[in-house]
């Protein structure tokens, strides 16, 4: 073979290639695939809900996580979160997280929320936090939040707050409680089935001071 067709095949095998990898790409945008294959749906019932929000009270406990459960690419934490009366923030309340975005749907009761980007006196939160190590991962707390926007929260209201957002809340009227909702793409937090949930439900009282 000479070196003109000798370089035509090689085209041609090239340019099939090319088609083969194309059709490929095609094929696989046509057929997708379940991101988390043969995975059970998570249900949690209300009792269990209300026995967390009721311990939570008992033990003076604020964030609790119920589930943490795998979808594939990431994870969910499912928590539930009690608050008591607060009059004026506490020093450096403010918290942001790095990697997980929150959902709240409030419960009950109704409460003063300043949500921004722009932290004053931005400081890491300690990596052997509870709530850093098990619930929602990496972050920083703050001082306050530069130009926040102002939520008025009362129950069935929702908020999205993305990963880099700091959160603070600036009043409580009474108390507040609502279903937290995790979104960890990253897989940071640890996973927690209804097993040790139950395990959970099921210890003694850990009163200790606030």
């Amino acid at each position: 073979m000479n070196r003109e067709k000798e370089g035509h095949v090689r085209k041609m095998v090239v340019g099939l290639v090319v088609v083969v990898c194309s059709l490929g790409a095609l094929m696989a945008q046509g057929d997708p695939q379940p991101a988390c294959q043969n995975c059970p749906a998570t249900y949690i019932a209300n009792e269990e809900v209300q026995a967390y929000a009721r311990k939570a009270v008992a033990e003076r406990l604020t964030d609790q996580q119920m589930r943490d459960v795998s979808i594939g690419k990431g994870h969910v934490g499912v928590g539930v979160v009690y608050r008591g009366k607060l009059t004026a923030p506490a020093q450096e309340s403010v918290a942001e997280h790095d990697l997980v975005s929150e959902v709240y749907h409030i419960i009950e009761g109704t409460a003063t929320l300043v949500t921004g980007p722009d932290l004053v006196g931005k400081k890491r939160r300690p990596a052997d936090l509870e709530t850093v190590r098990l619930f929602n991962g990496p972050g920083n707390n703050a001082a306050s939040i530069r130009n926040g926007v102002t939520h008025e929260l009362k129950a069935g209201d929702v908020i999205v707050i993305p990963a880099g957002t700091g959160h603070w809340f600036t009043k409580i009227d009474d108390h507040v409680v609502y279903l937290m909702v995790r979104i960890d793409p990253d897989e940071v937090t640890p996973l927690k089935d209804e097993a040790a949930s139950k395990v959970y439900l099921s210890k003694p009282r850990r009163i200790g001071p606030d």
